[in-house]
């Protein structure tokens, strides 16, 4: 059984992730997302945490820190209570490196994961989801058709993390359209690339200071070398479990956030002589999500240890776990938005936001990964 005790290295990183939010993250967020966008000199700052290399192998030029589940979802949630649009920005690099290094060929990692390394953060992403009201990830739109020895791919992506500004794309398709996680390739895409198309930056409910953009892909031919894992393939029902632990971990911090922001402002407000903790429908609804958050934080962390240690029911329970983590973080951040009454509705107060952010969470899949 997983541990429920973070190892002395685990709690270091931790607390380093902490800190960033609380010094680097919560300052900036609300600005971030008036402005809708998130300044270069902050997400300089943050790469230089050096989060995405540390588990990069020496040889490729990263600290070569063990890869861990586990660890990625104990970072992630204290980021993501700092901000979720800049944590999944600075973390967008990632949805490209740690693929290629889960799946990738011994040519494809010494090609791309040195990229991954250096002092400037590198212009690679995803793209995963698709513009469709009935998106499922084991029937994607997107396809990818043989031809000779590569593939031709067609197809519509959206909510491409930093789409806007990247060179290179990690786009899954569905081979020759079959539906099921076992006939989805992952394609190393250039954006200079003949029938690549980058639309212009969305405009969504919540993520308002992430860079988000859709891609069009209009016969777009790649090689043998730009297929992830060559003939062996990407195993892409394991990189959506490591993308489900992410988005859980990532909820758990936005719901967090918002919970204690709720419980502090009950008790600093008072109405009818005493402050509104006092009254049972406020405490009450506070402390239920409090305890939904702790329950999802339990399925999260053994759907991380499930992926650390290999297990075959990982995949189910990342898949669970996410089905309860995005049903959690609607409730915490409505609630908060309720306790505090009129005031949850004005911008001045970050609950509005965070209930925002938090209601996308049933649609961000493939947006992180740990």
């Amino acid at each position: 059984m997983f541990s429920l005790e973070p190892s002395e290295e685990q709690r270091m990183i931790q607390d380093t992730a902490r800190s960033f939010a609380i010094d680097q993250l919560r300052p900036h967020s609300h600005e971030c997302d008036e402005h809708g966008s998130i300044p270069n000199a902050l997400l300089a700052s943050a790469w230089e945490l050096g989060l995405v290399s540390a588990v990069i192998p020496e040889a490729c030029g990263g600290s070569g820190m063990e890869r861990s589940a586990v660890t990625g979802v104990l970072v992630l949630e204290e980021l993501a209570w700092g901000d979720l649009s800049m944590t999944m920005a600075m973390m967008a690099p990632a949805l490209f490196a740690y693929p290629v290094l889960t799946a990738g060929t011994d040519a494809q990692k010494e090609k791309y994961l040195p990229l991954f390394c250096g002092s400037t953060v590198p212009t690679l992403t995803a793209a995963v989801m698709e513009p469709s009201l009935a998106f499922d990830l084991s029937e994607l739109g997107c396809k990818a058709t043989p031809k000779g020895d590569g593939f031709t791919l067609a197809g519509k992506k959206c909510l491409v993390p930093l789409g806007s500004s990247a060179e290179k794309f990690l786009v899954y398709a569905a081979i020759d359209g079959k539906a099921g996680y076992d006939n989805v390739g992952a394609f190393v895409v250039d954006r200079a690339q003949p029938g690549v198309s980058v639309g212009e930056r969305e405009r969504n409910m919540g993520l308002i200071a992430l860079d988000t953009a859709g891609l069009t892909l209009d016969n777009v031919e790649v090689g043998p070398d730009d297929v992830l894992g060559g003939s062996a393939g990407c195993g892409f029902g394991r990189l959506m479990s490591y993308s489900r632990v992410a988005l859980c971990a990532l909820s758990l911090g936005v719901a967090r956030a918002a919970n204690e922001y709720a419980r502090d402002y009950a008790k600093e407000r008072s109405a009818f002589g005493e402050p509104i903790a006092h009254r049972q429908a406020i405490s009450f609804m506070i402390a239920e999500d409090l305890m939904e958050i702790e329950a999802a934080r339990l399925l999260t962390w053994e759907a991380a240890w499930q992926l650390d240690a290999d297990q075959p029911s990982a995949f189910k329970a990342a898949y669970l776990a996410k089905l309860y983590a995005e049903q959690m973080v609607v409730k915490a951040t409505d609630d908060a938005v309720q306790s505090l009454g009129g005031h949850g509705y004005i911008r001045e107060h970050p609950v509005e936001l965070w209930l925002r952010n938090g209601r996308g969470f049933s649609t961000f899949e493939g947006l992180a990964t740990v």
